[in-house]
């Protein structure tokens, strides 16, 4: 009866220490250290323009502070305390951060998920180029989420575990304050110039860390009541002293100390924003200021073109009824208006049929613009002359169109080179099998009936992709004639390139506009076939191979680029070359259908894929709708099912991949070395399996306190294995192969012996285990049991 109960005190005894319940002590540590957090965190108010963050950034404190206490709470280790931690951020952060996102309001969802991940990596350089208050994207209140959220996670930690088993020292304390002044800093660099209640938060964050580094010691025990009674009335008095003069001198120096306000430091006005093109005019929009006003005017020069070639200004790909224009950064990461700061080297152009061209130079004349004139996709830039030379930092570029600005604006005298691949010259034959590339485009917006009527009628007799472009173009290049609209071409031509101008350039008994109009037009109607198009603009002068040209206004021109399937963006020209309009009737159509494709306005240009080229576009609107089938809430359910499954089962994933890779190292050992990893891997797998392996003893004393373990039926001769292992270790002699396989094929029966008779939870949790880990942990434990009751 005394043996039973004693046992049962034991039990009770081992499971208390288990679960490490914080002392006051520590309870007030972490709350004097999320209290600072608070204080510094309330900083974000001036960047959202109110108090809406402070769901997302108090959930964050909760969250990270509960991980940490609950890690400490079960003794957790390294690993699994991160673990913990970000399964609870991603569980919880969806309710709290981007509660429009959850599924069902709370749950995580696909979109949610990525919104947490997204914003705790690139939410930081938006919350700091957003204009203020910030209100998007939707993934910006993730970033207090996570700051409060790491902060209390590394703060509760280190009180828990790191302060409350050392001594008490002030630069130990000095440590843990890191992570609540982090936060408030945070909160000033990417605040605004109007700092908030900077006075009253800094005072009181001063004078409770004060306090608390005042505090951190507690009366000896031996210490007479009378002496404590003193010693704690001189703390008192101290820390008044402390609380005094802290307000009188640090709200003193504040006052008369703090810089102005337009002094103020925040990283907003430092970082340039990244540059948003849809600040500037579409550059087609201006066409006719080039035919018009600058027809003449020697815009820059170019030397190193071949004959052929084009000048590439900006590629367009949205069109809004009004006009085309680049799409807007927010619109799509990868679209036309997404440009990125670069150096001389740009990203290299892959869906492409390459043809190199190297030191093109180009130097400014009256040209006075952002959008940089170049060839092709560049892999270079280079500023050689002129005020633009200091300017690098100023450079932005569009890898998927091979479009490049500058934001200071380019002026005269400025020279640069250019490294480039510019896109082959396709044929038709070449492009007759070829499918059209599967490429993600902003959806066009207000495009004409007419459109798709006069596309599908021109194309009538055409079966491929390429066969229907080709007679698109060559139908709008024959009927059509070419007029700016000067005062000396016979038919005026009025400018612009919407939805009504379209209308009117393909419903008139006679087509006339220029490059601008039948681009536009070309561009809709391969849209209206489910054609990836896009419209450029640029400049194609006359070149002489080896001899710099002068482009003029005159030079400008546009043309489309549609995009094959392993090919590239190819250049189409619709533009007529006829000026002479007929006043009287209805012009018959040209009798000479130029056989070869497409050529842009008489150059071969280069071409880029958005995305990729992925898989060929074979169908439209059928296959899009086959998507959505089922209804959206199956997918979200579905996803919500798979998400912590995957939480719960990539672990165990990877601690495979580890065991499998360390037994193969093993095996695949000399046979001298692969017996011995025979036993190392029975003796790791045991310890994993949850049987104590004692440390720094032989194998044949591992191998007794194993068999005492397993229970009798299982019993297995691991005292022989043991001896055999030695022998063959120690002995000098010769392994063979043969005997190798057969130590491992002993160890491995060994441990399915070992297995067996054991439940299913603890063989669930085996495969979680990793016999490294697990003796480190026990070492760290062990070293803290030690110290602590040392002290």
């Amino acid at each position: 009866m005394t043996d039973n109960t004693g046992a049962e005190q034991a039990a009770q005894r081992r499971a208390v220490q288990k679960l490490r319940m914080p002392t006051p002590r520590v309870w007030a540590d972490i709350a004097v250290l999320l209290t600072l957090a608070v204080i510094g965190l309330i900083g974000f108010q001036p960047s959202f323009g109110g108090y809406s963050f402070l769901l997302p950034a108090l959930g964050g404190l909760a969250v990270g502070a509960a991980s940490g206490i609950v890690a400490s709470m079960y003794r957790l280790t390294l690993v699994p305390t991160i673990l913990v931690a970000l399964v609870a951020y991603f569980l919880l952060g969806t309710a709290l951060a981007v509660p429009q996102q959850a599924f069902l309001g709370v749950l995580p969802s696909l979109q949610s998920l990525t919104s947490l991940t997204v914003g705790a990596v690139f939410g930081w350089a938006d919350i700091v180029t957003l204009s203020t208050p910030v209100g998007a994207p939707q993934y910006i209140p993730v970033v207090p989420y996570v700051a409060t959220w790491l902060v209390a996670l590394v703060s509760v930690s280190l009180a828990t575990r790191w302060l409350s088993a050392r001594p008490r020292t002030a630069w130990r304390f000095g440590v843990a304050l890191i992570g609540p002044i982090a936060i408030y800093l945070a909160s000033i660099l990417i605040g605004t110039e109007d700092p908030f209640q900077a006075g009253i938060r800094g005072v009181t964050f001063g004078v409770l860390a004060l306090i608390w580094l005042g505090w951190r010691h507690q009366s000896a025990g031996s210490v007479s009541e009378e002496a404590s009674r003193r010693l704690r009335a001189r703390k008192l008095t101290g820390t008044a002293v402390v609380i005094v003069g802290a307000v009188l001198l640090g709200g003193g120096a504040g006052f008369w100390m703090a810089p102005a306000q337009d002094e103020r430091f925040v990283l907003r006005d430092e970082i340039e924003p990244p540059f948003d093109p849809l600040q500037y005019p579409s550059p087609l929009s201006g066409f006719r200021h080039y035919t018009k006003q600058v027809t003449d005017d020697v815009l820059f020069t170019v030397d190193g073109l071949r004959n052929g070639d084009v000048i590439r200004l900006a590629t367009l790909d949205s069109f809004n009824g009004k006009l085309w224009n680049v799409t807007g950064a927010d619109a799509s990461t990868g679209g036309s208006g997404s440009f990125r700061l670069v150096g001389r080297s740009l990203p290299e152009q892959t869906f492409v049929t390459p043809d190199a061209r190297r030191d093109v130079v180009f130097t400014i004349g009256d040209y006075a613009d952002v959008w940089v004139p170049s060839v092709g996709y560049p892999e270079s830039l280079d500023f050689i002359d002129g005020a633009a030379s200091g300017a690098t930092d100023n450079l932005r570029y569009n890898g998927s169109t091979g479009t490049a600005v500058l934001t200071s604006g380019l002026r005269e005298g400025d020279s640069y080179t250019i490294d480039a691949t510019v896109q082959s010259v396709v044929t038709a034959a070449d492009l007759a099998e070829v499918p059209i590339a599967s490429v993600e485009l902003p959806p066009v917006e207000g495009s004409p009936d007419v459109v798709t009527s006069k596309a599908q009628e021109y194309a009538a007799s055409a079966s491929s992709p390429a066969a229907q472009l080709e007679a698109i173009r060559i139908a709008l290049a024959t009927q059509g004639f070419l007029s700016h609209g000067r005062a000396s071409d016979s038919v005026a031509s009025r400018a612009g390139h919407g939805a009504d101008r379209i209308v009117d350039l393909l419903e008139r008994n006679q087509m006339v506009g220029d490059q601008e109009q039948y681009a536009s037009a070309f561009a809709l109607m391969a849209r209206s076939f489910g054609y990836p198009a896009r419209v450029v603009m640029g400049f194609a002068p006359e070149i002489a191979d080896g001899q710099a040209v002068e482009v003029t206004g005159d030079d400008v021109t546009a043309w489309v680029e549609v995009a094959f399937d392993g090919v590239g963006w190819v250049a189409f020209n619709p533009t007529p070359d006829e000026t002479d309009i007929p006043q009287d009737q209805t012009p018959k159509p040209q009798s000479e259908p130029q056989p070869q494709v497409r050529q842009p306005p008489r150059a071969d240009t280069d071409d880029e894929d958005l995305l990729s080229p992925v898989e060929l576009e074979e169908t439209d609107e059928d296959d899009e709708g086959a998507w959505f089938i089922l209804p959206g809430w199956v997918y979200v359910l579905g996803l919500s099912i798979l998400i912590p499954l995957a939480l719960l089962f990539i672990p165990m994933f990877v601690v495979g991949l580890i065991k499998a890779r360390r037994a193969r190292l093993r095996r695949s050992a000399p046979p001298h070395h692969s017996v011995a990893g025979a036993w190392e891997e029975l003796v790791d797998q045991f310890s994993e399996l949850g049987y104590d392996v004692p440390a720094a003893t032989t194998r044949t004393g591992v191998a007794t306190h194993l068999e005492d373990q397993v229970a009798g039926e299982r019993l297995v001769p691991l005292s022989s294995l043991a001896t055999a292992t030695d022998e063959a270790v120690f002995s000098g002699q010769e392994i063979s192969a043969e005997r190798s396989e057969a130590a491992w094929s002993e160890a491995q029966a060994a441990v399915e012996a070992g297995r067996r008779g054991l439940n299913r939870t603890r063989l669930f949790v085996a495969r979680y285990r990793i016999r490294s880990a697990r003796d480190w942990a026990k070492r760290i434990s062990t070293k803290k049991t030690g110290e602590n009751g040392t002290g």
